[in-house]
């Protein structure tokens, strides 16, 4: 399985240490590890801003505690966390850590927004890498932060007394009308730039929920008089023998040089001009483009959609005018914590999605969708994630009740890893995070939400 962040025993020391000083530098104030940054993660304080010299004199503090090689004691497992004692601290977490201090990844702290980020970008002998400050995700963050303010929910146990008191439909309504909000106002966005925009591109990681969200998003494009039309990517793959190498000699489908770009641009600037294309269809099976193409034209009330990893990279479409397009970056963001310290990794959402999803519709049991899981994490970290910030909006996927609802599925394919299997840590794993979830009914979930395509029943597939 990939090393994400979280799973990294050198990164969590790390964590355990900023606890630590901040509880010693902030007497009665409380770190709050809020969402993932590329390499990092996004802290602040839960009561109050840092400064910019605040967040310098922490990075200080916390190197001279790992240059001290502290013991860091582990007392116990209970409750679903790891308890332990650093300096006189007790502190709770929910994946292990090292025994002493002095054991952990290089880090650089980077005052951003209220707080900073902890950046475990590995650094080159010749200096830093230079980094993109994701303003567009922690805006996101922050719209989902004031939906949440606004119903009074900040930590898992507070969706969990929702459930308990007999107010779970009414929790779902909000989130999807939350989310239906959403999608109107980016078709709306779109649709006051249809004079120029002629292409809506849109991105994201694996198990994300492109397909509803494109469908949704097309339901309300029409509803505004504009007609959505899919031109698949996947089509323009070049002939397997054609299909460009990784560094151990696997063809790699993730690059995009796999792409016929030449074909594809020239097809698409023939479609913005209304011309007529003969669109290649693109056979897996055999690894070829077939005989067959399919006809395409751009009426004036309708507009091109493509998806795909690549479709955020300006390397796509590098000569047509960055006005003709409409960029579109969705992601499964998380935003409750378990508690304030302790959040639920985005990654772990959309690994328990795409577990739920293969083993009930797709024929693969979790130990396989384990297996690939590395494989789609590194195609996403070198196609997706570094083109997040060239959108024109972000939508953040995400049901604050979902984790509630995907429990009961989850747990049941769970149970078919066995304990010799390779990924029976994972197992163990997720089922511990799962544990802070109070399962919740899924019979009103909405048969055109998100969740629907994980879950079954989704009105946009005959399949589930």
């Amino acid at each position: 399985m990939a090393k994400e962040t979280h799973l990294r025993l050198n990164r969590q020391t790390v964590k355990l240490g900023l606890i630590k000083v901040t509880q010693d530098m902030f007497p009665g104030e409380t770190l709050k590890t809020d969402y993932s940054i590329h390499e990092g993660v996004f802290c602040k304080l839960a009561g109050s801003s840092l400064s910019e010299r605040e967040v310098k004199q922490i990075g200080i503090k916390l190197q001279e505690w790992s240059d001290y090689d502290s013991l860091i004691q582990l007392i116990c497992r209970e409750g679903g966390y790891y308890h332990y004692k650093v300096g006189n601290a007790i502190i709770k977490v929910l994946y292990p850590a090292n025994n002493r201090s002095s054991k952990i990844d290089n880090f650089r702290l980077i005052p951003f927004s209220s707080g900073f980020i902890i950046d475990f970008t590995e650094i080159k002998k010749e200096g830093v890498k230079p980094f993109t400050l994701p303003k567009k995700l922690a805006e996101t963050y922050d719209k989902t932060r004031k939906w949440l303010d606004n119903l009074n929910l900040e930590l898992v146990p507070d969706v969990n007394e929702y459930i308990a008191s007999g107010q779970s439909l009414e929790l779902l309504s909000i989130a999807e009308a939350l989310q239906e909000k959403e999608i109107s106002d980016i078709a709306d966005m779109i649709i006051q730039q249809r004079r120029a925009v002629r292409v809506i591109l849109i991105s994201g990681p694996s198990s994300s929920g492109k397909t509803t969200f494109m469908r949704r998003l097309s339901t309300q494009l029409r509803v505004n008089g504009l007609k959505p039309i899919p031109l698949s990517l996947d089509d323009y793959y070049l002939n397997r023998e054609q299909t460009p190498r990784d560094k151990d000699g696997n063809y790699d489908f993730d690059s995009l040089q796999a792409l016929d770009l030449k074909l594809m641009q020239q097809h698409i600037k023939d479609l913005v001009k209304g011309k007529i294309v003969e669109t290649p269809i693109f056979d897996f099976v055999s690894g070829c483009r077939t005989n067959k193409t399919r006809t395409m034209q751009l009426g004036p009330d309708e507009i091109l959609l493509i998806e795909g990893i690549h479709a955020l990279n300006p390397g796509l479409l590098p000569n047509m005018s960055r006005n003709l397009f409409f960029k579109i970056y969705i992601s499964a963001l998380f935003e409750l914590n378990i508690d304030l310290m302790n959040r639920v990794p985005t990654t772990e959402v959309r690994l328990i999605r795409r577990m739920v999803r293969d083993d009930r519709f797709r024929g693969y049991i979790p130990d396989i969708t384990f297996s690939q899981w590395d494989s789609v994490r590194k195609g996403e970290s070198k196609s997706v994630f570094k083109y997040q910030e060239e959108c024109d909006v972000m939508f953040n996927s995400s049901l604050l009740y979902e984790l509630n609802v995907l429990r009961s599925f989850a747990e049941a394919s769970l149970q078919k890893v066995n304990e010799d299997s390779p990924h029976y840590a994972t197992k163990e794993r997720l089922m511990n995070l799962l544990s802070f979830f109070k399962p919740m009914e899924f019979s009103k979930v909405p048969l055109n939400s998100i969740l629907r395509e994980f879950i079954g029943g989704t009105i946009y597939s005959d399949k589930s």
